[in-house]
Order: structure tokens, then C-alpha cells, then sequence
């Protein structure tokens, strides 16, 4: 199988804005704990093929947030991982197995109202915080994922309930990500999508991402606790608020 640099529907110009964009946004989830993801996938999804779309980025972030945890790995936290990892599992197996007929805008809602819960609503209770309430949270947006490619914003104001330390949070909200696209490969290949055709760029966008993160972790030392959650919370639910507004456009509430 013939292997190219770029993709043909991808020209040059177009790629290296979206290698500089890897950049910028994997300092952004470094530093502030997420929002990264979501606004390189507005921007891949301006240029890219809708086929390619949530594929390509979901390996990318593999290895933005792989690079992200191997930076910060002495911050995990193991028993929050533990629990996540079987339901990644039985959110991937379910979601390569279902079609699901809902509306995207009904999903994109879903995920905003809950995020603003997590944000500004009173605390979940602590038996949703742990293991069967993480099992549940990764079985859901796992499954979501294979679909909408955008519940980072949702697993990282999970996550943001568990932990208070910044670096803490980074770090395992960075592993949980690598768990929740690691599956995407197998089921989108499955489905018959061609990742050869996009290794080299795939490979370049997390090349660059590993530089953003480590440019991120220095800003990252220079905030206390306090700031990053405000910044964290402020982020999350710009990203609540954008998925609103596409919702809304998608099921022609102004119409």
C-alpha cells in the first residue's frame, strides 16, 4: 500500500497551519487543563474530509495526550485509571457493534448541559467519584466519542470533580484520553477507513503536539490550584456553549 506525505485532499499550506495549530492547542490542554482537542477539531473539520474527520483526530490526540502523560506520569492517579480502562472497553465494543440513529445536536446538548452541571452545579455525590461512577463516565463518553469526537470537555469536568491539583488533573485526564481514542483505531479500521493514507501527517500532528505540551507544562508550573480551576472552568464552558449554539444551528431552532 502506497504511503504519501500528505493526503490528496490535503494541500501543503493547509497542512502546516494545522501542524502549527497542534502546537497551540496541546499547550492550551497542557496549561489549562483541556479546550485543545475541541478547537483542533473545528479546525481540521474546516479542511479535512468529514470521513477523516474524528479518525484522524482521534489518533492524533493518542498521541498528543500519550506524550501529555508520559510528561507527567508521576501525577496519575491509577485508581481513577483502573476504573476507566473496562469501560472505555465496553463503550468501544458497544459503540462498534450499534448505529446509533439520534441526532448529532441531541448528543452535543447532552454533553454541554452536563458540563455545566460539573462546572457550576453543587458536587456530584462521592459514590458517583468512584470506581462505579468513573466505570460509568468512561463506558458513556466512550461510546460518544466513536461518534461526536468531542467529549474531552466532558471526561476532563469529570475528572476536575476527582482532583483539585492541577498537575494531577492534567495527568489523568491525559491517560483516560489516550484510552478513550486508543480503541478508534481498531473500530475505524474495521470499518475500512485507511489510516495509511494519513500516517505521515497523523505522525507530524503528534510530533508537534509533544512540543506544545512540554511549552504548556512550563505555564502550567507558573499557576496555583486556584487559577487553574477558574481557567479550567472558564474553558469548559466556552466549549458548553459553542456545542449549544451548533446544536441549535443543527436542529434548525432559529428557522
Amino acid at each position: 500500500m502506497e504511503i504519501t506525505m500528505l493526503p490528496e485532499s490535503l494541500s501543503l499550506s493547509v497542512a502546516l497551519f494545522l501542524l502549527a495549530s497542534s502546537v497551540v492547542t496541546s499547550m492550551i490542554t497542557a496549561s489549562v487543563g483541556a479546550g485543545g482537542g475541541v478547537l483542533l477539531l473545528i479546525l481540521m473539520a474546516t479542511w479535512m474530509p468529514a470521513a477523516a474527520i474524528i479518525p484522524v483526530h482521534g489518533m492524533i490526540q493518542l498521541g498528543s495526550n500519550g506524550g501529555r502523560a508520559a510528561l507527567t506520569w508521576k501525577h496519575i492517579d491509577w485508581k481513577t485509571i483502573a476504573a476507566f480502562v473496562p469501560g472505555v472497553i465496553a463503550g468501544a465494543v458497544v459503540g462498534a457493534w450499534f448505529l446509533v440513529s439520534l441526532p448529532a445536536y441531541l448528543w452535543q446538548l447532552a454533553i454541554a448541559f452536563f458540563v455545566l452541571y460539573l462546572c457550576w452545579g453543587p458536587a456530584l455525590p462521592k459514590g458517583a467519584l468512584g470506581p462505579i461512577g468513573v466505570f460509568v463516565a468512561a463506558t458513556v463518553t466512550s461510546f460518544i466519542s466513536l461518534f461526536v469526537g468531542a467529549t474531552g470537555p466532558l471526561v476532563a469536568a469529570f475528572i476536575k470533580q476527582i482532583h483539585a491539583d492541577r498537575f494531577r488533573t492534567v495527568a489523568t485526564f491525559a491517560t483516560a484520553m489516550v484510552l478513550q481514542h486508543a480503541p478508534k483505531a481498531l473500530v475505524f479500521g474495521i470499518t475500512g477507513f485507511v489510516f495509511a493514507h494519513w500516517l505521515p501527517f497523523i505522525l507530524a500532528m503528534i510530533a508537534c503536539g509533544f512540543a506544545g505540551t512540554w511549552l504548556g507544562l512550563r505555564l502550567l508550573n507558573s499557576l496555583n490550584n486556584q487559577w487553574f480551576s477558574k481557567a479550567l472552568n472558564l474553558v469548559l464552558t466556552t466549549l458548553a456553549l459553542r456545542l449549544i449554539w451548533q446544536a441549535s444551528l443543527a436542529a434548525h431552532w432559529w428557522a
